[in-house]
C-alpha cells in the first residue's frame, strides 16, 4: 500500500513520521508541538502561546490535506502539567465551533523537545 501523506508549509517533523496520512474519508494527523515550527521560539512557561502554535501548525497540514477545523472529528491533547488546563481550553475553543469534536485530554511526564502540550486530531472527509 502506498500511502498519502500531508505536510504542513511551515512545520518541521521531530522523527521518522509524516504531519497527516490520508486513510479515505478520514485523515489522521501526528501530533504537533510549539517546537515543531520551522520557526520555533522558546515559548516554555507558556500554555496559551504554545497550545496557539500546536493549532498553527495543524492548521498549516490541515490546510495541505484541503480540510479544515470544522472536519475535525477527534482530538487528542497532551499536557505535562494538569494546571495548565484551563489555559489550554481558553485558547482551544477558539479554534472550533459548536458542535464541538470529540477530545481527550491527558497528562504525561514529558513531551517531545520540551513542549507542554501536543495535540493531534483525527479529521473527516465530507461526503
Amino acid at each position: 500500500m502506498v500511502r498519502k501523506t500531508y505536510r504542513g508549509k511551515n512545520v518541521t517533523a521531530s522523527g521518522p513520521y509524516s504531519h497527516a496520512v490520508d486513510a479515505d474519508p478520514f485523515v489522521f494527523f501526528s501530533g504537533q508541538t510549539a517546537m515543531n515550527s520551522e520557526t520555533a521560539e522558546d515559548l516554555k512557561g507558556n500554555i496559551a502561546e504554545q497550545t496557539k502554535r500546536c493549532f498553527t501548525n495543524l492548521n498549516d497540514v490541515l490546510e495541505a490535506a484541503n480540510l479544515t477545523f470544522d472536519d475535525v472529528v477527534k482530538v487528542n491533547v497532551y499536557l505535562t502539567d494538569m494546571g495548565n488546563f484551563n489555559a489550554m481550553n481558553e485558547v482551544y475553543k477558539t479554534f472550533f465551533n459548536d458542535p464541538y469534536p470529540a477530545r481527550t485530554c491527558v497528562a504525561v511526564l514529558a513531551l517531545p523537545l520540551g513542549a507542554e502540550v501536543e495535540i493531534e486530531f483525527i479529521a473527516k472527509r465530507k461526503a
